[in-house]
């Protein structure tokens, strides 16, 4: 810490005595944070270090009967401390956890970034991890890096919890949660972006207007900001689709899925088909994910091969490319990893299959041929950024954690969160927090649970000894899905670390199911501060439209603007909320 000079060592011993008490460690930290707000934050072993080295050499003495030090202002002091701790082995962090040394009255970098900006959020970035429990988020960590380890989002200084109930289920799936993270209203399990009026597979109540809820991203257009949207799983799934899409059935991605379910294609149009033709979907500048055959009609094929899904001999990558060139726009379609990251500062658009359907799991990709969400975030940022004066939002979605969930295959599933916080890492990195709000949250929990009393810095897919009738059990279970085995089944011999290994389950299902949780909110930026508490799930685009002046609800630049400041939290969050009855 060379910022600390001779002046500045003084000037913390000083802050340590005022009056006839001492201040606290956690006192003095914070103090200088308020004093020097340009400066790095202090900790505590660096205050022990100045206190102790001064004393040594007799500037500084300790009162025994308070906390106290006295320095001698006469004494010219003169010395350069080496501050900086060597690297925090596993067996080293242990040692120290049972020392506790570390962590009286121990103070984040994040909880001391706390600093509310409360300018306008001219760019968002909305993470969504699918079906990332907050288990999910613990048992990556030990994945990961180890008990201690943090994810580049939960280093956020600002959290909340998001209760995920649909209005006609307990538990959620990605297609109502979308509707209420992304519309602001709670919906029936099944739709998206249609009210709680509209059943499933009700193509006559999705057609009413009023029906049709628009998402963030559309609020977003209508104040002239850029728009986009990224996953690893296919761009017109449940979650992507909640950002343009209106439908009575999730699953009506292609028109022949519509014809399936005996309902007119040409009438209720297909989730793809709005992504291209619609007026929210055509006006994204950045399309990046899975899903090309769901554009393509049978007997044609994507650069990779993939045969396409439709019955109507559309081929709507051809349509999407002609229409934003037909704007005099600088368009591209891309399908490999090297054409995404060769796209140039002049492109106005660009699309980007890069499967046939889901995109391979990281673990499995051909890292040559098939980017990371890391590598499509990058490439998002860069598209949404041109020329944006207005500023941009963005959904970015880590789709295939959920996946992996499903099939229980946990190994697979902490992998992608270890992916989607990269990704959230190169957001981070490549805008500016006076600016940007960055919110990271899920849309939904899984049943996966971490088991028993296993030793620190076990490894998250072994075993956490013996259940009480000598049999071998695992820390990771679900508690339904393929993994099923009958009782008595010894898991001592099983090859855990395999990265396709099933993991238990309670009871059988072919696809393990969500949970009911409620999961994390993590947000840096303007307005991030509103995150806070036990909120409903479709209060989250009213606050971020709240701090990013789009929709027609109450907005930091509405004129209520300094009277809403002043406000308590959860008034504020109340008022924000107006939406969830009206």
């Amino acid at each position: 810490m060379s910022y600390l000079t001779e002046s500045l060592k003084i000037e913390i011993l000083m802050m340590i005595r005022y009056g006839d008490r001492a201040r606290t460690q956690c006192e003095v930290v914070r103090l200088f944070r308020e004093t020097h707000p340009d400066l790095p934050p202090l900790n505590q072993g660096t205050i022990s270090k100045i206190e102790a080295q001064y004393r040594d050499m007799g500037h500084v003495r300790k009162v025994p009967s308070k906390r106290q030090a006295v320095v001698d202002d006469d004494t010219k002091l003169n010395l350069l401390l080496a501050l900086e701790e060597n690297p925090i082995t596993p067996a080293r962090q242990l040692a120290r956890d049972k020392k506790n040394a570390h962590i009286k009255c121990k103070l984040f970098k994040s909880y001391l970034k706390m600093i509310q900006i409360d300018d306008v959020a001219k760019n968002v970035i909305l993470f969504l991890g699918d079906g990332m429990s907050i288990p999910t988020l613990t048992a990556t960590r030990v994945y990961y890096g180890g008990e201690e380890k943090e994810l580049s989002f939960e280093k956020l200084p600002y959290l909340a919890l998001s209760k995920t109930y649909c209005v006609d289920s307990q538990t959620a799936d990605s297609a109502c949660s979308g509707t209420a993270y992304l519309g602001g209203v709670k919906a029936n399990r099944g739709t998206i972006g249609v009210t709680a009026a509209v059943e499933k597979n009700d193509c006559d109540a999705m057609l009413v207007e009023e029906n049709q809820v628009l998402s963030i991203a559309r609020w977003s257009q209508n104040v002239g900001k850029r728009t986009g949207i990224v996953t690893t799983s296919t761009v017109t799934d449940a979650s992507t689709a909640g950002v343009y899409a209106h439908a009575a059935n999730r699953n009506w991605q292609t028109d022949a899925q519509v014809e399936e379910d005996g309902v007119n294609a040409t009438t209720c149009r297909d989730i793809t088909y709005q992504l291209v033709k619609w007026e929210t979907g055509k006006k994204f500048n950045v399309i990046l994910g899975g899903g090309s055959q769901k554009f393509l009609s049978n007997g044609t094929s994507d650069p990779l091969g993939n045969e396409g899904k439709r019955t109507d001999n559309l081929n709507l990558i051809d349509e999407w490319l002609n229409d934003r060139t037909a704007e005099g726009n600088v368009a591209e379609y891309v399908w490999n990893r090297t054409a995404l990251l060769n796209i140039g500062n002049e492109t106005d658009y660009v699309l980007g299959l890069f499967s046939g359907g889901y995109m391979k799991y990281n673990l499995d990709r051909n890292t040559t041929l098939t980017p990371s969400l890391e590598e499509m975030t990058e490439i998002a940022i860069k598209v949404a950024s041109k020329d944006a004066e207005n500023g941009y939002f963005l959904f970015i979605e880590g789709g295939r954690i959920d996946q992996a969930h499903h099939s229980v295959k946990a190994h697979k599933s902490f992998d992608e969160t270890v992916e989607f916080a990269k990704a959230v890492q190169k957001a981070l990195d490549l805008t500016d927090e006076e600016e940007t709000l960055i919110v990271v949250t899920a849309d939904h929990a899984h049943t996966m649970s971490m088991s028993g009393y296993a030793d620190r810095n076990a490894s998250i897919f072994g075993s956490p000894g013996k259940d009480d009738n000598g049999l071998t059990r695992l820390t990771i279970n679900y508690a339904n899905g393929p993994g099923f085995i009958a009782s008595g089944y010894d898991y001592v011999n099983d090859t855990t670390t395999d990265i396709d290994y099933q993991f238990p389950s309670v009871s059988y299902r072919g696809s393990e199911t969500h949970g009911a949780d409620d999961v994390a909110i993590h947000a840096n930026g303007p307005w991030a501060h509103l995150f806070s508490g036990v909120i409903e799930q479709n209060v989250i685009p009213h606050i971020i439209a709240y701090a990013s002046c789009v929709g027609d609800g109450l907005t930091t630049c509405s004129g209520a603007l300094k009277i809403v400041a002043n406000l308590s939290l959860p008034l504020l969050l109340a008022i924000l909320a107006v939406h969830l009855i009206t």
